[in-house]
């Protein structure tokens, strides 16, 4: 059978993935594919699905399937699966490090110190201990998340709709969590429920120094809403790795105060490529019956 890797990998994996036939990265190959392997980059459309007609498997390698069409996918027996417990460590490790590098102000002290200024007094830093991560969703990511803040002293509350109790964090109420997080740390999938959650009316139940890290989907927040925000001091400050598109097209985030963006990286570690890659090894063990 042809395996078509769509999205970059680890440089190994075409050969680990050998055992289980001819492995292709061209595009070209789609009409012969018959299971095809993405990330983040390619979107799994209908027209995409329609021009690999002998398709019966996509592994996404990453967290959540949004970028498939999952509906169409099974409406045409094709299996869809994804690796979410590869990508967990890397991208919690991004998460958290926004969390420390935006009241530390590290990005403005790089830049100042390159532009031969002496900032001191001018970029006065807060402590994560003793403050309240919110958490936005509880699976594996935001599990990761807390236990790193509370190895910093932070208290851990949550939310979650379908989680109602979890040892990494004190369940409770999104309104408790908008209402009394010092950072709201979110880890949905993007979802009808979770498309634009948080807008103008989130932000005005929270509290005018909370910080928001958000590592899942760009589409859960209102870009408009936040950046207005951030203008108006009604939020300290906003993270992010996700945008509506990738990359950003004149996002009006881009030139939003108090902001820290990156370029979608929080799976982007060669650990994490390395997972990727047993992941779906296994994956297609189970699938081949090997």
């Amino acid at each position: 059978m042809v395996l078509l890797l769509a999205d970059a990998f680890a440089s190994d994996l075409p050969q680990r993935l050998s055992e289980f036939g001819t492995v292709a990265t061209e595009m070209a190959k789609l009409p012969e594919t018959e299971v095809l392997i993405v990330r983040s980059k390619t979107k799994v459309d209908k027209a995409m699905i329609d021009a690999a007609p002998r398709l019966k498997y996509i592994i996404r390698g990453g967290v959540g399937v949004d970028t498939i069409d999952v509906a169409y996918a099974k409406e045409k027996g094709i299996a869809v699966d994804n690796t979410p417990e590869a990508s967990s460590l890397a991208v919690a490790e991004l998460a958290f490090s926004m969390m420390l590098a935006m009241p530390n102000h590290l990005v403005a002290a790089d830049t100042s110190m390159k532009e031969g200024k002496w900032l001191k007094k001018e970029l006065e830093r807060t402590e994560l201990f003793g403050k309240t991560l919110g958490l936005i969703g509880i699976g594996r990511i935001a599990r990761e998340v807390a236990s790193r803040a509370k190895a910093f002293g932070m208290k851990v509350i949550a939310y979650d709709k379908y989680v109602p109790k979890s040892d990494a964090a004190e369940m409770t109420t999104l309104e408790n969590v908008y209402r009394n997080s010092d950072y709201i740390s979110i880890h949905t999938p993007l979802t009808d429920e979770t498309r634009s959650m948080i807008d103008a009316a989130a932000i005005a139940q929270m509290k005018k120094s909370v910080r928001i890290v958000n590592t899942c989907r760009g589409q859960v927040v209102v870009e408009n809403d936040i950046v207005d925000a951030l203008k108006q001091g009604r939020i300290a400050g906003y993270a992010t790795d996700v945008y509506y598109s990738d990359p950003p097209q004149n996002s009006p985030l881009q030139t939003a105060p108090n902001i820290l963006l990156t370029p979608h990286i929080g799976a982007s570690t060669e650990e994490n490529l390395l997972r990727l890659g047993d992941c779906i090894v296994d994956r297609l063990k189970k699938y081949t019956g090997k």
